[in-house]
Order: C-alpha cells, then structure tokens, then sequence
C-alpha cells in the first residue's frame, strides 16, 4: 500500500472517533481456508489513540458473534455506547492515552466487512449463500491482511472474549512473531459438542422462517426477523447464569396484579428475551449469523496441528493471559484451564486467572472489577517488558 494513502489515524492522529472502510486482495487475494480466493473484499474498522512513532503500542480487539467494530464510539444503528466502552478511553484499562486500539468488523460480518449480504461483483446481487464458507483462520488472516497495510508488523496485544478469544488464539498459533502479548477471554480452543448444538438451533430458527427465501431474502424485499429474533434469544440465554436470571427476573410476571393464561409475554424473562431479539434484527444480517455461527463450530485449534493443542503454541514468545468466569457455562473454567495446560506443556509464559463472578458468559462485557484488575494488572506488566509506559491510573 502506498504510505501517503494510509488513514491519519495510523500515522499518530486522534482517532477517537474514527471510522474506516477499506478494500483488499484485489492483487493478492485471500486464500480461504475453504480454498476459494476472495478479493477484493472490503474491511471496515475503526481506531481509538495515537499509534506510537515505534509502532509498538498497537492493541487488536477481536469481537464476539453479536460485537463488531464499534467498541467504543456510539453504534450507528443502535446510538448505544460501544460494546466494551466500559474499558475503553483515556485511563481506562484499554487506554486510549497509552495504546492504539483496532478494531474491524469479521470477514462474513454485517458492519462494512464483506460478507453474504454485500454485493458480488461478479453478479451485482448480494452474495446470499453464495458466499464462500469462512472460518476464524480467515477472519485473523483478513486482520493480517489490515495490518500490513497500516504498517504494523507486530502488536503489543491482541485481545478478545467468547469468538474473539478464539480469534486471538488462531492470532498467536498463525502469528506468535506478531503478538507480544495476547489475552483470549471467556473462550476456548475448540466450540464443544453443546456449542454447536445452540447455534444449530439459532440456524435452524433462520432457515425456517418464510421470509429468508433459501437465503436470497434481501433479493426478494423480505427479511426472516422472527427466525433472526429467535436465535438471537436462544443464544442469549447461553450467554447468561441462572444465577443472574434469578437475581434479575425470578418468576416475576409483567402484570402482577391478575393472572392473565395465554402465550404473550407473561414473565419479565420473556419480555427481556423478546426484546433481545428484536433489538437484534435491526443490526445484524441473518445469513451473517449463520456464517459466523458456523465459522465458530468448525473452529479446533488441536485439530489443525495434528490433534495435539500445544504443538499450536511451539516455540511461542508471546505472553499469555487466560480469563475465564466461574458461571460461565457456555466456555467454561474447564475448556480455558485446556488451553493454559497446552501453553504450559509448550513452555509458553502464560497467567491464568478464574474471576468469581454470577454474570455468567456475557461478564467480560459487564462491570466486574476484578476482571478488569486482572486486565489492567497483565498489561502493565507486558507494557514495562515491551518499554510501554505503565498506566498511572490506580
């Protein structure tokens, strides 16, 4: 890439706000693990902070299923704070005064990033099913793919939690010379037999409905929101506790004062989970769900280094920090603890830290004070052995 077509933020601007699209592979397309060639295709992000004269201080942030690339500056959509606003910004753990934050939206996603709902220049219609089966190694190759064209050669941190842990595991087995440090949240090395059967149920939600048209719906002027609702509230339970579900709803009803049988909302818990899905339609693509869904299922790190974890980490300089939550059911203590004993058996220099915490999967999006203690705590550490400055907030 030509350095004077580079986007401010790259060269040290404040890009608090910044938002970018750009598009790839037109020379050298992108292999897929599929082994079809996409390009170009299109990768949006955005970035927050001043990247360093050293480029050293650049920090990915790999997004979950439901995220994207706006983490910290308002939805467009939604106007709702970015997903993880509560660690991003000056002084905050993720420091916008210390560090230059990327964030870009996954290959196959709804945001600005190519994927089933853009348009095929081949064809002029939106790809639909045509678009080629993606998996997380094409999604970190993609971020690879940006980064080399910003001009950094090597993170000082990549980081993420559920999907986006997964991503930065794929980053640190593809890429251990371009992460100096990486911290999977909440995740896991593999998507377990329990995983895949709720999101084949979220699929199965979408491919039932009427109006997703065998998938072609955007081509027809429909849009199949009831299925999309559905699996977006299917898989919202997984991402809560029982114990967070009763703290927050119990069997409280909507109406209190009389008993009214039927099938509408009756309970508090219904009523949050209808408008979980509803909410969802309006900023996320069915077919998008279905593919990123998929890309999870088909992720197995062991599997793609002879069946054995650690031979994913041989070698490795990267630092690692493993999180898990105590109520996370979804990518439990059990699956993180797997992937800590692979680095260990790699001799990798890695921290494992469990957070007591009833929030269940989703409190590494929530306030939790020890989970960002924890954060804060890794990447001072890192920063001083990177020559970083150390935050000065307590």
């Amino acid at each position: 890439m030509n350095p004077s077509t580079l986007p401010a933020a790259s060269a040290g601007a404040d890009a608090s706000l910044a938002g970018y699209s750009i598009d790839m592979g037109a020379e050298r397309p992108l292999r897929l693990d599929c082994g079809v060639d996409l390009g170009p295709f299109t990768i949006a992000y955005q970035t927050h902070g001043r990247l360093n004269p050293e480029k050293s201080n650049a920090i990915l942030i790999c997004h979950a299923l439901s995220g994207d690339q706006f983490v910290y500056a308002p939805h467009p959509i939604t106007n709702k704070p970015g997903w993880w606003h509560m660690l991003v910004g000056p002084g905050r753990v993720l420091d916008t005064d210390r560090f230059f934050l990327i964030c870009a939206n996954v290959l196959g996603g709804c945001m600005g990033t190519t994927g089933p709902k853009e348009i095929n220049p081949a064809t002029g219609r939106s790809w639909g099913l045509s678009f080629p089966a993606i998996t997380i190694g094409d999604m970190v190759r993609a971020q690879a793919m940006l980064l080399d064209y910003l001009g950094i050669d090597q993170l000082f941190c990549v980081i993420g939690g559920s999907m986006g842990g997964m991503q930065v595991l794929q980053w640190a087995a593809l890429y251990p010379e371009r992460v100096f440090a990486a911290i999977p949240i909440a995740s896991s090395s593999r998507h377990s037999a329990q995983n895949i059967a709720f999101y084949e149920v979220g699929r199965q939600a979408i491919m039932a409905d009427p109006d997703w048209c065998g998938g072609d719906y955007l081509a027809q002027g429909k849009n199949p929101h009831r299925g999309l609702a559905v699996a977006r509230m299917a898989a919202h339970i997984t991402y809560l506790s029982e114990m967070a579900l009763d703290r927050k709803f119990g069997r409280a009803r909507q109406d209190r004062k009389q008993f009214t049988p039927g099938f509408d909302a009756e309970f508090q818990v219904e009523s949050y989970l209808r408008h979980q899905g509803s909410t969802f339609v309006d900023r996320f693509d069915a077919n998008s769900y279905l593919y990123i869904s998929r890309a999870m299922d088909y992720f197995d790190l062991a599997a793609e280094h002879d069946g054995v974890l650690a031979n994913a980490f041989k070698g490795t300089k990267t630092r690692f920090c493993i999180i898990s939550f105590s109520s996370d059911w979804l990518f439990p203590t059990s699956a993180n603890r797997a992937v800590v004993h692979a680095l260990n058996a790699a001799a990798a220099n890695v921290s494992f830290v469990e957070v007591e915490s009833d929030k269940g999967h989703d409190a590494f999006l929530l306030d939790e004070p020890e989970f960002q203690a924890t954060l804060m705590g890794f990447l001072n550490g890192a920063a001083e052995h990177r020559g970083l400055p150390r935050s000065t907030t307590p």
